[in-house]
């Protein structure tokens, strides 16, 4: 399927749905622009000029996240939702959503959450890869079971300075706010009158707890591979350049 044949309007299988959303990831990233028919960007040099319509992520990442922590466009579903309403209008914008949350299958209370769950549990551990041959182009970082830290890199867009900007523009902004979450919702426990709604509350500041201790690890790890500062040779090949980032820690979802 062409990329210019993706439309929301039109799809009505699973494999349909997953394709554009992996088109939409492409073009938040700049490897496709809705300006330019193709590949627009595989390494080289940037033209900033070839994205008029929609604007790629200023960095190399994208923030795959349990909530909108942030409430602007370093969150994944607020950059979905922008990338619907320009290729398919604001008026559109919840009826599209709630088509591709019903085609994912995904559970959740909104058609967000669900689609939400599909970018974390689904696709890049099952579908990327799968698509890819196990040589993806988007990287998973990933700080552990619980979920701290997630988010895409596009391979042809790294740098040696990009895991020092994840660390400092995404990680440390993303745990202060895991913080501001939890010291909010442990404020809200303790007025809650509603026993479920206060054992939901306390719950879920249990679980931001460990989200940070986790982060807090995975910090550490990240730090040191940003300070060796990793070049790539992209003629090396996706498992060769996989393995450098990974400065002999686990930042990335394994290659498996």
């Amino acid at each position: 399927m062409a990329d210019k044949d993706v439309s929301v309007r039109k799809a009505d299988l699973p494999p349909d749905i997953k394709a554009f959303l992996s088109y939409f990831i492409g073009v938040t990233f700049g490897r496709y622009s809705l300006d330019v028919p193709g590949l627009v960007y595989a390494g080289g040099q940037w033209d900033s000029d070839k994205y008029k319509t929609y604007q790629p992520n200023k960095d190399d990442i994208i923030l795959l996240t349990d909530d909108d922590y942030f409430g602007d466009q370093r969150d994944i579903i607020n950059r979905l939702k922008s990338f619907l309403t320009i290729t398919f209008g604001e008026s559109h914008l919840d009826e599209n959503l709630r088509f591709i949350a019903n085609v994912l299958g995904k559970k959740g209370e909104t058609p967000e959450i669900q689609i939400r769950k599909y970018f974390i549990d689904d696709f890049y551990k099952k579908d990327h890869l799968s698509t890819y041959q196990k040589r993806p182009i988007y990287w998973q970082f990933t700080s552990g079971r619980q979920g701290g830290f997630r988010a895409l890199m596009y391979l042809h867009r790294y740098d040696e300075n990009t895991l020092a900007m994840i660390r400092t523009s995404y990680l440390h902004p993303l745990q202060e706010a895991y913080e501001n979450r939890r010291v909010q919702l442990q404020k809200l426990a303790e007025s809650e009158i509603n026993t479920k709604q206060r054992n939901q509350m306390t719950k879920r500041v249990t679980t931001l707890g460990k989200m940070i201790d986790e982060i807090i690890k995975y910090d550490s790890a990240l730090q040191h591979v940003a300070n060796m500062h990793v070049e790539l040779d992209l003629d090396d090949g996706v498992l060769v350049n996989h393995e450098k980032v990974q400065g002999g820690q686990k930042i990335l979802n394994p290659l498996k």
